[in-house]
């Protein structure tokens, strides 16, 4: 049967609207704001600063304004339905999410805050669930393979949040309180400035929620957030910068584990830098760092601790020969799993490094860039891997650029993976998943408006998957193909930002050939639209799925889903403003995962359907502009 979409007419009449929103938008000519918000400078597509359009990459930018009218309760509000992402989650309020890029899981994807990354080492996956939007001024997403950029894991891209650094002036202080559905409670402060080339941010923030049920029938699921984030930097006479960052997110979140469980949680990035203007046209970084992921389980069955840090030296150097620009640099990684145990049986092995050599080429020969990079990587538990790619980019006039890449990636096996304490259930001898995927891109931009088309092919050797005794092994392969639109314009007081996914990800081998990878949706669509009215500002989006398969053997078939989010706000007075959200606003169910539950009696598990809570209404004050 082909897969169908359910909300297809909906999704249709999206299509159609496109080219009335292309000849609306087009003998439009904005100011240089909107066109940089149309247009922005990345940097994490090439490690240096590069607009959309000259980035030779698939990229969607979320800027300060998308996260201050949206206004979301966690990260992964933010990036559902965004091109070629899909999530889903164990419930909502700080729940277990995964975050697929391109049909790569949440362990074949990378995670940066200000250039750090951070991941748990046992599970390979970052915890998307508890980062609070509110400490974040902007994400990246780059979309495809960056493995000869950032080494392992990055299959499907690559996503960085950034923190918000001291303007010039005197200290801005911003602050905002408020509460909603669930007895939900919501506040923050923060403090930025800039003085005599020192700038810095410090901020904090507070959740706290009742929650809703994560099953059918059960009972709230509680959690709460505590954060805080300090960002110091200072640029001397010669150019020459140092900086620092801390951010740490603790709390609690409860969940359901065959009955009533508890996580206590940390989250923490620290690193310090330095960079050198060695000469006018070359600069050296040095950045020492650690990342923190820690979860202690209390369940019904069983108790465990994880607790991983990696701490990293980067040193890189950039190199600008007029139009051309040369990166090179070497890293040293280092997991340490330090106490952790599951129900008092500890891991095999608790550390292991990874050293690395990476240099990219960005070469302009107006009409044609070409990126060229090569990383290699020397892991002390799974061995040597070279990774690399090819981006040609041609300007086919002074609005459109064609795009052409290829590049390799590899997933590093987890400490789970590998050394997993409980017997039979780990695999030492695992070797790194490889991919290779091709895509080709189409970029307009335009004065008020552009658009991105791209179409890839992933395919996945070495895949990690569970043998019939639940044994990891690498003997599956998978091909991903897909497509995505992307659409943004800023026209007269609306803005607007569409996307389109298509996504086929299929296993290649074993029992399972044919079929659909599990808990991929393949048909996506994301429509945020906003006004401003003076004072006053009004909008929406709306996020459509269609179904998806809880296992391998697509067994298991979960519904797909249509929601709206409404917002508004008011600008009652100078500096102060209102802000309310009606998130899911027509109530309606979303099961993107399932659990199970064991029956001691049949030995047979018992699925369930993991929700999502219902309509969830929310008002907040603040003060100082965010």
């Amino acid at each position: 049967m082909k897969p169908t979409f359910a909300p297809r007419g909906l999704a249709t009449f999206a299509l159609a609207a496109l080219p009335l929103a292309v000849q609306a938008a087009e003998p439009q000519s904005d100011s240089t704001a909107e066109w940089q918000s149309l247009n922005p400078v990345v940097v994490t597509a090439a490690l240096s600063p590069r607009t959309a359009d000259q980035s030779l990459a698939s990229v969607t930018v979320l800027d300060e304004a998308t996260l201050r009218r949206q206004d979301p309760a966690s990260i992964t509000d933010l990036l559902r339905g965004q091109p070629g992402v899909d999530v889903t989650t164990q419930g909502s309020f700080g729940k277990q999410s995964s975050l697929f890029l391109r049909g790569t899981g949440s362990n074949a994807n990378v995670l940066l805050i200000d250039g750090i990354r951070l991941r748990s080492a046992t599970t390979g996956a970052a915890a998307w669930e508890f980062l609070d939007a509110r400490l974040f001024e902007r994400a990246e997403i780059v979309r495809g393979p960056r493995g000869s950029l950032y080494g392992a894991d990055a299959v499907g891209g690559v996503i960085q949040l950034f923190t918000p650094e001291g303007e010039e002036g005197a200290p801005q202080p911003r602050v905002s309180a408020g509460g909603g559905s669930f007895t939900t409670q919501r506040y923050s402060a923060s403090l930025a400035g800039s003085s005599g080339g020192t700038r810095y941010y410090v901020a904090g923030s507070r959740f706290d929620t009742d929650g809703t049920p994560v099953r059918r029938d059960g009972d709230d699921k509680g959690y709460d957030n505590t954060s805080g984030l300090v960002r110091l930097s200072h640029t001397f006479d010669n150019d020459t910068e140092v900086g620092l960052l801390a951010l740490r997110a603790s709390g609690n979140t409860e969940f359901d584990a065959s009955g009533a469980a508890t996580d206590d949680f940390v989250q923490q990035v620290a690193g310090v830098y330095g960079e050198l203007a060695v000469t006018d046209s070359w600069r050296s970084r040095l950045t020492l760092s650690e990342a923190q992921d820690e979860r202690e389980t209390l369940a019904p069955t069983y108790t465990s601790l994880f607790e991983t840090r990696t701490r990293t030296a980067q040193w890189q150097n950039t190199l600008v020969l007029g139009s051309h620009e040369l990166v090179a640099g070497a890293e040293y990684a280092e997991d340490d799993l330090g106490d952790s145990q599951t129900s008092g049986l500890s891991f095999d092995e608790e550390r292991r490094y990874n050293r690395a050599v990476f240099a990219q080429g960005f070469l302009d020969f107006h009409p044609l860039t070409t990126q060229l990079s090569l990383r290699h990587d020397d892991n002390q538990a799974f061995g040597e891997e070279l990774t690399g790619s090819l981006a040609l980019g041609y300007a086919l006039d002074n609005r459109h650029v064609a795009r052409a890449s290829y590049g390799t990636a590899f997933r590093a096996p987890t400490f789970n993976e590998l050394y997993f304490p409980f017997l039979g259930s780990s695999n030492p001898d695992l070797s790194a998943e490889t991919s290779r995927t091709f895509e080709l891109g189409l970029r307009g931009q335009y004065d008020s408006w552009f658009w991105d088309l791209a179409a890839y092919q992933t395919k996945v050797d070495e895949l990690i998957a569970l043998d019939e005794t639940f044994r990891p092994v690498n003997v599956d392969e998978a091909r991903i193909r897909g497509a995505e639109l992307a659409l943004g314009a800023e026209v007269d007081d609306w803005t607007l930002a569409v996307a389109l996914t298509w996504l086929d990800p299929e296993s290649r081998s074993g029992d399972n050939a044919g079929k659909r990878l599990a808990r991929r949706a393949t048909q996506g669509v994301r429509l945020d639209m906003d006004r401003e009215l003076g004072d006053w500002s009004l909008g929406g989006s709306w996020v459509a799925q269609n179904h998806r398969y809880n296992d391998a053997a697509n067994g298991n078939r979960l519904p797909g889903y249509g929601i709206v989010n409404l917002r508004a706000g008011w600008d009652f007075a100078p500096m102060w403003s209102l802000r309310a959200t009606l998130e899911n606003a027509f109530d309606k169910t979303i099961v993107t995962a399932q659990g199970a539950d064991f029956d001691p009696l049949t030995f047979q598990a018992m699925p369930f359907d993991y929700i999502n809570a219902g309509r969830v209404a929310f008002l907040s004050l603040h003060f100082g502009g965010r």
